[in-house]
């Protein structure tokens, strides 16, 4: 990704690299490390790269392997 200008404000988009973030898939919910995106200095809006949602998407459906499995607490609230 390059820097560009936000479809949403008169922000622009800037490469960051996140130690973690989290994905909802239709399949399930995905975690990666040290993933490249693309966020916005004014709304702070999200953009992804397609080969980071292509990955996401294997990783849900189990067409690629994790490098590892942790489990997440859920309550009822």
């Amino acid at each position: 990704m390059n820097e560009h200008a936000c479809e949403y404000c008169d922000g622009t988009v800037r490469d960051r690299i996140l130690a973690r973030h989290g994905f909802n898939h239709a399949s399930g919910f995905v975690i990666l490390e040290n993933v490249k995106i693309g966020v916005c200095d004014g709304c702070g809006n999200y953009y992804y790269d397609a080969s980071v949602l292509r990955w996401v998407h294997e990783l849900a459906t189990g067409k690629r392997d994790p490098v590892r499995t942790e489990s997440v607490p859920v309550g009822a609230f």
